[in-house]
């Protein structure tokens, strides 16, 4: 009976299990530099100098805009191009992460500091712990959870979606038993908005680009190559920030 079924379903045309229920969630990611820097003591005043020139003195956050597309077992994020408004338009950085929650491994793709880096590892989720704290955000009822970045030395606080059962989230962040709505970096210094969210079936818009160039590397190289660029910087007096992901 299964083998005719098969049969059936090949000759009608559909593909089989092609298909999964999924989603398609636009983010905004908001970059307050005027508090990031403020927190960067270390910087000398010609870093200082050269920040107020790029930047200036706004204290509104500079937005940018990722997508993720997220099914039960597999999520891929990447940074989407700047949309075309007569201004100002950087060029977008290599960046992609991807997750396979069934093997329990994740592909992220990043340049840092002129090089594409290629971090293929098992996962690893922030410890979060959940508060009894909610709010509505886009139209979803959402409860409030906390972590901590070591690495990064960030507070974390994330609004997550009971009703939209997907552990994904924005960039590197995942781990909650719904998406990830909202994000808050270090109190404000960055926030991520799930700005739009289609629910709907997907092929393989979650997976990985096929080919993959960069230089291959761990977590725990990654984080030692991170830590080891932030020191630097720190000595230096300069803005780690040019160069690296914030």
């Amino acid at each position: 009976m299964k083998k005719l079924w098969m049969i059936c379903l090949l000759l009608s045309g559909l593909p089989a299990f092609a298909q999964q229920e999924g989603v398609v969630v636009t983010y905004e990611k908001e970059h307050f530099w005027s508090k990031i820097y403020d927190r960067l003591t270390f910087l000398s005043e010609e870093e200082r100098s050269r920040i107020k020139t790029t930047w200036g003195s706004r204290d509104e956050g500079y937005k940018t805009k990722g997508q993720l597309f997220a099914t039960a077992a597999e999520s891929k994020y990447n940074d989407m191009e700047p949309e075309a408004d007569g201004g100002w338009r950087g060029r977008v950085s290599e960046f992609m992460v991807y997750r396979n929650l069934d093997t329990e491994r994740k592909i992220e793709i990043e340049e840092f500091a002129g090089k594409t880096l290629v971090i293929d590892d098992s996962l690893k989720a922030p410890s979060w712990k959940v508060l009894n704290k909610i709010k509505e955000i886009n139209g979803y009822l959402c409860m409030m959870a906390v972590a901590e970045d070591t690495v990064r030395d960030a507070k974390l606080t994330a609004w997550f979606a009971n009703d939209l059962a997907f552990n994904a989230g924005p960039e590197r962040y995942f781990g909650l038993p719904g998406l990830i709505m909202e994000l808050n970096v270090n109190d404000g210094e960055v926030i991520f908005t799930a700005i739009k969210v289609e629910k709907k079936p997907l092929n393989d818009e979650p997976k990985p680009p096929k080919k993959i160039k960069g230089k291959k590397i761990t977590t725990a190289d990654y984080d030692r190559m991170l830590k080891s660029y932030i020191n630097d910087s720190i000595k230096s007096h300069r803005n780690p920030y040019w160069n690296i992901r914030y």
